[in-house]
C-alpha cells in the first residue's frame, strides 16, 4: 500500500453554435487556451497537459414528415456545429488539485471528470511488492517442508504476476455521482488522494528430497 504523488483529470470545453465554424473555433480556442494558461500559472508543467481529444460535431435539423405523407421528405440540413476540446492534465502537488479543478472551470472548462491518483514510478513500488512476495513465498515454502516432514531442493520455476494495480477513480472528478457539474462560485472541493495498492502474485516451485 503506497500513497500516491501524481492526480490526473480531464478537462473538456464544449462550445455550441451556429454555421459560423471558423467563430465557434476561435471561441472554443479562446477558452482552451485560458484555462491551460491557468494551469501553467499554478505550476502545471507543459508535459504534463496533453490534447486528448478534439471534436467538431454538426447539429442536424430533420423535417417532420409523417409516415403517412406522400411528399417525398427533404434531406435534414446543418443548422450548427458542436465543438469539444478535452485535455488531459498531470497535477504533481497533489494537495493544490482541489483549487486546480475549481480553477480550470472558472477560467472556461466546461467539465472535470476522470480524477485519478496514480504513482510517478509505479515500478519501483512494484519492485518492492514482488521482493516482499518472492521472501514470503520462500518463508511459507520453508514452513511447508517442515509440516511435511521433507526438505526442499532447488528452486526449479518462478511464476510472476505483478500487473494488478489499484486506481480509485471518482466520478465528474469530485468524489461523487451527485456532484456532475462545478460551479464556477463554489469553493474548491477537498481532494483526499487516500491509498494505492500494489498487488503482486508469486507462485514458487521447489524440487523435493
Amino acid at each position: 500500500m503506497v500513497i500516491p504523488d501524481i492526480a490526473q483529470f480531464t478537462f473538456r470545453v464544449l462550445t455550441e453554435g451556429g454555421k459560423d465554424l471558423a467563430q465557434l473555433e476561435k471561441a472554443n480556442s479562446e477558452k482552451t487556451n485560458k484555462a491551460i494558461e491557468y494551469l501553467k500559472d499554478n505550476g502545471v508543467d507543459a508535459k504534463d497537459i496533453k490534447t486528448q481529444n478534439y471534436d467538431i460535431q454538426p447539429r442536424y435539423e430533420y423535417s417532420n414528415c409523417g409516415l403517412l405523407s406522400s411528399s417525398i421528405c427533404p434531406p435534414p440540413t446543418i443548422v450548427g456545429y458542436t465543438i469539444t476540446n478535452s485535455v488531459e492534465v498531470k497535477v504533481r502537488e497533489i494537495e493544490k488539485v482541489g483549487d486546480i479543478l475549481s480553477g480550470v472551470v472558472a477560467n472556461g472548462a466546461n467539465t472535470v471528470s476522470g480524477l485519478q491518483f496514480t504513482l510517478d514510478d509505479s515500478e519501483s513500488a512494484k519492485a518492492t511488492a514482488r521482493k516482499e512476495a518472492i521472501d514470503n513465498a520462500k518463508e511459507k515454502a520453508k514452513q511447508i517442508a517442515k509440516d511435511g516432514g521433507f526438505r526442499m531442493g532447488e528452486l526449479i520455476g518462478i511464476q510472476i504476476n505483478d500487473g494488478s494495480e489499484y486506481y480509485p477513480q471518482y466520478a465528474y472528478g469530485l468524489g461523487g455521482d451527485s456532484m456532475k457539474e462545478m460551479s464556477v462560485a463554489s469553493a474548491a472541493p477537498r481532494i483526499e488522494a487516500g491509498s494505492k495498492d500494489i498487488k503482486v502474485t508469486v507462485t514458487l516451485t521447489y524440487a523435493i528430497k
